[in-house]
């Protein structure tokens, strides 16, 4: 019962991981937005920016829900820790959200009460801001966050409420940890550099095209300084490690690059999603007609964050520790909902390779009519 228990704790790390690496990818969309002025320099480029993106903007938002909903459902105690008490950061994710659905909306509308220039402005915004505060978010997981967790408290009729925030900045607090600020950046720069990628397979426009070709460079460069930056530190950083035994939380010198080494899967698919991602940027800058780089580049972007994230939480390790408390940290082991519901959620998750390949469907045959001018005066 109990290797059954530890191994469906694992399996849902897996899956969460993985729709957390999905949501990466799909943030080419607020790349899109953030480069809207960049890119578009005219209102009919603008309008096939908007249109090859509004396409899309769905299932990032979809992923984020299922991401947050598969947290909720397999870790219960991660949500009501990090949901309920770093609720500012949560909110302000949110709201970049919103404002994105309701700027795709009305921006086009005629007579709209803010004007089209306005919701496309609350566009540029979310496509700056959700990115980075997502990779901020996620950055927690490896330089920790101020709570304590204390289990008998629920036997308090006053005050039933497991975890308790010690920061007033209530998340907040995470964007002054400049590490959580170079992941931020670095997903931040990836979305552009996979929007742009996208905008080269999508649109069928020789401007559109010479101008993400003539940018992608540069944008490249300033995603491998903010990644590259982070990701050597989190190889050389103390590393929050759980003793399997007594389940005590204790700081490793070199833990995440241990984690590497002794996951072979996650090593294996960091060095792939490295070289996917390489790949697709080079072969497109230097081969002036390929255009599939987003492909590659995305698939390499998935396997990449997946690995980070399984490091995060597989091999006996604390995926949100705390500063607080050290022995409040998170675990995949103590923070799970029960065996029945994990088991129950098991069987549901079979349907995800079906769900799958209908967005797949989707995805291609919305992909098979490229965006145009034509589009843009619709």
């Amino acid at each position: 019962m109990e290797a059954t228990y530890m191994l469906l704790q694992h399996y849902w790390w897996f899956l969460v991981s993985l729709l957390g690496a999905m949501l990466v990818f799909l943030m080419f969309v607020q790349g899109g937005q953030s480069l809207l002025f960049t890119i578009g320099k005219t209102e009919a480029q603008q309008s096939m920016l908007l249109y090859s993106t509004g396409r899309k903007w769905e299932l990032t938002f979809t992923t984020l829900a299922t991401f947050g909903g598969a947290f909720f459902a397999s870790f219960p105690l991660f949500y009501s820790t990090s949901f309920g008490g770093a609720y500012w950061l949560w909110m302000l994710i949110l709201l970049c959200f919103v404002l994105q659905a309701v700027s795709y909306e009305y921006q086009a509308k005629k007579n709209n009460l803010l004007g089209k220039k306005t919701y496309r402005i609350f566009l540029l915004l979310n496509g700056i801001l959700a990115p980075m505060l997502i990779g901020i978010a996620v950055g927690t997981f490896f330089s920790g966050a101020e709570f304590v967790v204390d289990k008998q408290q629920l036997t308090c009729t006053q005050n039933p409420v497991v975890s308790s925030w010690k920061n007033p900045g209530h998340g907040l607090e995470a964007a002054l940890v400049w590490w959580n600020v170079c992941l931020g950046l670095a997903v931040l720069f990836l979305s552009r550099v996979l929007a742009l990628l996208y905008f080269i397979n999508n649109i069928n426009d020789d401007d559109v095209q010479q101008q993400s070709r003539r940018r992608l460079p540069w944008e490249a460069a300033l995603f491998l300084v903010f990644f590259l930056t982070f990701f050597v530190r989190w190889l050389l950083q103390d590393g929050f490690a759980v003793n399997p035994e007594t389940k005590e939380v204790f700081m490793q010198p070199g833990k995440y690059l241990i984690n590497l080494i002794e996951i072979p899967a996650a090593l294996t698919g960091l060095l792939v999603g490295v070289v996917g991602v390489l790949l697709g940027i080079a072969k497109t800058v230097f081969c002036r007609r390929w255009r599939k780089g987003i492909w590659f580049a995305g698939a390499g972007a998935v396997l990449t964050v997946l690995a980070l994230l399984l490091c995060a939480g597989w091999n006996n390790t604390a995926y949100y520790p705390s500063t607080a408390s050290l022995q409040s940290s998170l675990t995949i082991e103590n923070s799970s909902s029960s065996i029945f519901t994990l088991k129950t959620m098991a069987f549901a998750s079979i349907l995800i390779p079906f769900v799958l390949a209908y967005i797949a469907y989707v995805w291609r045959t919305l992909d098979r009519h490229k965006v145009s001018r034509q589009d843009a005066d619709c």
